[in-house]
């Protein structure tokens, strides 16, 4: 790491590029903003691994192309460690794809002037604000509205829920009920007692599920008590295998 600059009470920034100028750019533009409370840099992608482990921080600006461990590499590597809002950064759009699939809030081509930097910020705030916010006590109920009824849905019954673009697919046995929130939203509110992310677009409920299964591929498919196979990406697969242990061991 590189340097750290203190400001008033906010968001923790950390800027990740192999460029001295690049990370001074990025940094110069965090600065102006009152709502950042600290900056830090690293130049490289094994340097940012040990930085986010180390000190957690709320925003991160991180480049895709780094020598022996690029941005894509660090999102994988972090898997349950992931900051709440990442932007990817690249002078390539060909990326922009993939750095979405990966779990990007935003995405900013180089060159990029001062406004498309303010949108991609804005953003990350409005991120942050959900997940810095103070949490309620985990939900009980979900209210579903589909063809002009009013479903009062209770959490115990979910057995697994997959995003599908705006909305959420709630499986319920053999029933899928349809609810326009997204997937972070859900798994910040049912939490994670009973609850468990194991790939960016499915959750599980923990006593619901039956075992696992490696593949010909070397991946492994969650297999639940209603048969259902779900994909389990190694980004989350460390921190599903502790809960279930954790479970075990009860």
């Amino acid at each position: 790491m590189s340097s750290i600059e203190k400001r008033q009470p906010g968001i923790r920034a950390l800027v990740v590029d192999d460029e001295a100028l690049a990370r001074r750019n990025l940094t110069v533009l965090l600065r102006r903003d009152p709502g950042i409370e600290s900056i830090a840099e690293c130049p490289s992608g094994l340097d940012a691994l040990a930085e986010i482990r180390r000190s957690k921080p709320d925003l991160v600006f991180l480049d895709v192309q780094m020598p022996e461990c690029d941005g894509f590499d660090v999102v994988e590597l972090l898997g349950a460690d992931l900051p709440p809002a990442i932007v990817f950064v690249t002078a390539y759009d060909e990326y922009a794809l993939r750095a979405f699939e990966a779990g990007a809030l935003d995405y900013l081509l180089k060159p990029f002037d001062d406004a498309r930097f303010g949108r991609a910020l804005n953003r990350a705030k409005e991120r942050l604000a959900y997940y810095l916010a103070p949490k309620p006590p985990t939900v009980e109920r979900l209210i579903v509205r589909s063809q002009g009824q009013v479903l009062f849905l209770s959490v115990g019954d979910i057995d697994w829920i997959e995003a599908a673009g705006y909305y959420a697919c709630l499986h319920v046995g053999s029933d899928i009920h349809i609810l326009r929130r997204s997937l972070s939203e859900l798994e910040q509110d049912l939490g994670d007692e009973r609850f468990v992310r194991i790939h960016r677009s499915t959750i599980v409920r923990l006593d619901r599920v039956r075992g696992l299964e490696l593949q010909a591929g070397g991946e492994y498919e969650v297999v639940l008590r209603s048969n259902a196979r779900l994909r389990l990406s190694r980004r989350y697969r460390k921190r599903f295998q502790e809960r279930m242990e954790a479970i075990g061991s009860r």
